[in-house]
């Protein structure tokens, strides 16, 4: 690509994979240009972290607006003036109206702590202990109306250990989290990766007819 991919990120919280982003560009890594970092909390600490990056920050309160598709539509307007290509979700905690998010399906990916498509929405690591999962893991799927149901793009695993509660295996994944997420945005802003259909995802051309798993810093079929 002659330049950059430009990427907005949506955080509410801590932004821990914001974090992780930011320090694979560092590290040249991602070739990526962020224009903006946007959050519905005013004290969340994604904006901290890119403020010290000296990238430009938006907040917008949703008890502003009349209901949710017109706080996400300006959200949206936001992130066009601000010239982005693709929107990353991490760990953005709203759901977004199907109406607002139409003119970026396949533009938009989000990182969901879960082996999708089990246990969509949250409590993800209370829901995997309390079905007895020997397994639990990391998703970054394409964001379409359905809440966490767009096609997933890749996953890491993990084994759940004896001893496990919710917190530790949180600790646990999110290393993972931290891996799997600037992979899969690398080779989106390779040109790599593309959402082909509704439920569909090509890398390098070819179909995935399963999710890319993380190996070590990689992903592979």
């Amino acid at each position: 690509m002659s330049s950059p991919l430009r990427i907005a990120v949506l955080a509410s919280g801590r932004g821990s994979n914001l974090a992780a982003l930011l320090t694979a560009h560092q590290r040249g890594e991602l070739p990526v240009e962020f224009v903006l970092v946007a959050s519905d909390k005013a004290n969340a600490g994604a904006l901290r972290l890119a403020e010290a990056a000296g990238i430009a920050t938006l907040v917008l309160d949703p008890r502003n607006y009349p209901d949710r598709l017109a706080f996400d539509l300006d959200l949206f307007a936001h992130l066009t003036d601000n010239g982005a290509d693709v929107l990353v979700l991490a760990g953005f905690m709203r759901i977004i109206d199907g109406q607002a998010l139409k003119p970026w399906v396949g533009r938009m990916i989000n990182i969901h702590p879960s082996l999708l498509p089990k246990y969509r929405g949250l409590h993800t690591h209370r829901r995997a202990l309390e079905a007895g999962d020997g397994e639990h893991g990391v998703s970054v799927h394409y964001v379409t109306a359905e809440l966490d149901g767009g096609p997933v793009i890749a996953q890491a695993h993990i084994a759940v250990q004896a001893g496990d509660d919710e917190h530790l295996l949180a600790q646990r994944l999110l290393p993972y989290e931290h891996r799997l997420l600037p992979a899969v945005l690398k080779l989106i802003a390779q040109g790599r990766l593309q959402l082909v259909s509704p439920d569909g995802v090509a890398l390098d051309g070819q179909a995935l007819s399963a999710p890319l798993r993380l190996q070590g810093d990689q992903l592979v079929r």
